[in-house]
């Protein structure tokens, strides 16, 4: 809060002009720096899901894609044809079991007369028939249960077969750029080989080795600064990982970070500074450094007070951003010079 003193006459004429910042109480905790660097959350090779000949490659190092998109595709002729064969397989399976199923209509039809025959007592019933038609009958139903098994087979085929069809169009399985092409037009590719390598740099992370003895402080939600090409942007932490390097005692910390306003200027690997805590968060009394002096060895303000410049020595402590810890000497709320101090003398009245 600044406070304004007016003033007049020949004081107002012999008053100083200069600027002035509030003595005000921090909320800040101890830390130091670790080195990090961005990872992706998503990166790895996309590769194929089916063998064959590639026949167009549709992207190059450093185009960014969007899920789904075609990347590469294989030649598909042969494949084309597996489909329409496997279709015509099922269109023989699928007939072969109409006509068995036929065959069962028109057997049960006879059976269910001979049935009606017996029933009366009639003349024309014979036994011998009758005990056919059932048998014949229950042939005939395995018959269609095995037609209906090899229709089901002949449909999975036909699925398989359009799967592979599909796979011969190698799709992007995240948005990312492309940071590496595998193979060329031409060449052969076998199930799981490389076509490209993609990195999702829209979901970056903070990775960092923090030395074992610090982890204390991090739990899944504490904030943290962080220092990328020259800004200051707030980090979460987001996991801790359960896993110890015996070479250097560390771990190695997650932190999710909103770099929405960096995007385009940040690549994986790239280095950051993280500041680990390392005591809990307290209050302090902070001054502007510019309002700091040293004269004869020893750190001293200008303090205003009644429109009147009054030198005060006061004992600093860590920085904490473009501000002083301030030990002892003032107190929250006074009002202390930080532009023309240098010229200043005690009791100089001053202005705003």
């Amino acid at each position: 809060m600044l406070v304004v003193v007016p003033t007049s006459g020949v004081r107002a004429q012999n008053a100083a002009l200069v600027g002035v910042d509030e003595v005000r109480t921090e909320v800040v905790s101890q830390t130091f720096p670790v080195i990090g660097r961005l990872v992706a959350r998503r990166f790895g090779v996309v590769a194929a899901r089916v063998g064959g000949p590639v026949g167009e490659l549709r992207v190059e190092v450093g185009d960014r894609v969007a899920k789904d998109q075609v990347v590469a595709v294989l030649v598909r002729e042969r494949l084309r044809w597996e489909r329409e064969r496997k279709a015509a397989d099922v269109s023989e399976r699928q007939a072969e079991l109409a006509s068995r199923q036929t065959q069962l209509v028109i057997k049960n039809q006879e059976l269910r007369r001979l049935e009606r025959l017996r029933k009366n007592k009639s003349a024309a019933f014979r036994q011998a028939q009758y005990a056919d038609k059932r048998q014949e009958g229950a042939m005939l139903n395995s018959q269609v249960a095995e037609a209906k098994a090899r229709l089901k087979r002949a449909r999975a085929d036909l699925r398989l077969a359009e799967i592979d069809l599909e796979y011969a169009q190698i799709r992007a399985p995240f948005p990312g750029v492309v940071t590496q092409r595998h193979t060329e037009a031409g060449a052969f590719l076998g199930i799981g080989q490389p076509v490209v390598t993609l990195v999702d740099d829209s979901e970056l992370e903070v990775e960092a080795d923090v030395p074992a003895e610090r982890i204390g402080g991090l739990r899944p939600g504490a904030s943290i600064r962080v220092q990328i090409n020259g800004a200051t942007v707030q980090a979460e932490v987001r996991a801790v990982v359960p896993q110890e390097n015996p070479m250097t005692r560390t771990r190695a910390v997650r932190f999710t970070a909103d770099l929405g306003k960096l995007r385009g200027r940040l690549a994986t690997n790239q280095s950051v500074t993280a500041d680990i805590p390392i005591s809990a968060p307290h209050d302090v009394v902070s001054v502007h450094k510019d309002a700091i002096l040293n004269r004869r060895g020893g750190n001293m303000v200008f303090v205003v007070k009644d429109g009147k410049a009054s030198p005060r020595k006061i004992a600093i402590g860590d920085a904490v951003g473009g501000r002083f810890v301030v030990q002892n000497g003032l107190k929250p709320g006074e009002i202390v010079v930080v532009r023309g101090n240098e010229r200043l003398f005690p009791g100089q009245p001053v202005r705003f």
